[in-house]
């Protein structure tokens, strides 16, 4: 069975991030960029399922500037098989990025989607969802155990425990943190990913208009915690609890 795995390139999340001066965004140049890290967990779970004979064969795709062949080779280099780039120098938002994913998986016809819940940068979480309504699959969302087999059984995170759901296959799968921890990829695979090939497509071959619908009015960095304030004695830590911060 082939597994898609979707991944993004954000800014990494080491990074300490900064608005611009004219509040029209964040500050991108000489910043390192990375694989968003729930994706990287994507990718480990396909190669998993392959070393568990359950996949034959790991696709990754991701969309954006060149530079994310990048973010593509580091799939390759952790088990992926090939890469898929979707060309594009405007901001992909999360219709759009379904939308192409949506037309890729129609090409490829897999029989599993994997991909991150949401991503760093933008914190959506609207992508999967999307994606498996434009398909018409079953979705298995924030996914902290996955089962493969005749359909894919997947334990997900919910507000009130763990739920599990049975997928008929196709399907799509979204992971969250606890699901797996991603290995680091071996030097021997690094240089052995250079070689794997990836593939270059344009939405446009697509057939898909990723024109922005979303606009962002403003970034801002959210204000400065103000400084503690000792106190010597608890009696001095109540009457500023009951005067002054007015919780007591």
């Amino acid at each position: 069975m082939k597994v898609l795995v979707a991944i993004k390139r954000v800014i990494d999340y080491n990074v300490k991030i900064r608005a611009k001066a004219d509040g029209s965004g964040v500050e991108t140049a000489n910043v390192k960029y990375s694989m968003n890290p729930f994706d990287e967990i994507a990718v480990e779970e396909a190669v998993r399922l392959k070393e568990a004979g359950k996949a034959s064969e790991i696709v990754v795709v991701s969309m954006g500037v060149a530079a994310a062949q990048e973010t593509i080779r580091t799939a390759l280099a952790m088990g992926g098989d090939r890469g898929i780039l979707v060309t594009a120098e405007d901001e992909i938002q999360p219709l759009a990025a379904a939308k192409l994913l949506a037309a890729i998986a129609r090409r490829e016809q897999p029989g599993l989607v994997i991909l991150g819940k949401q991503a760093i940068d933008d914190d959506s979480n609207q992508t999967g969802q999307m994606l498996a309504a434009l398909l018409g699959w079953p979705q298995g969302t924030f996914a902290s155990k996955v089962e493969l087999g005749d359909e894919a059984v997947v334990t997900r995170e919910v507000d009130g425990g763990l739920e599990t759901v049975a997928l008929t296959l196709p399907a799509v799968v979204t992971t969250d943190l606890r699901l797996n921890e991603p290995r680091y990829a071996s030097l021997p695979n690094i240089m052995k990913a250079k070689k794997k090939p990836i593939d270059t497509v344009t939405a446009g071959d697509l057939g898909v208009d990723v024109t922005p619908r979303l606009m962002t009015r403003r970034v801002e960095e959210p204000a400065k915690r103000q400084a503690g304030i000792k106190v010597d004695s608890v009696a001095a830590l109540v009457d500023k609890l009951k005067n002054e911060a007015k919780v007591i």
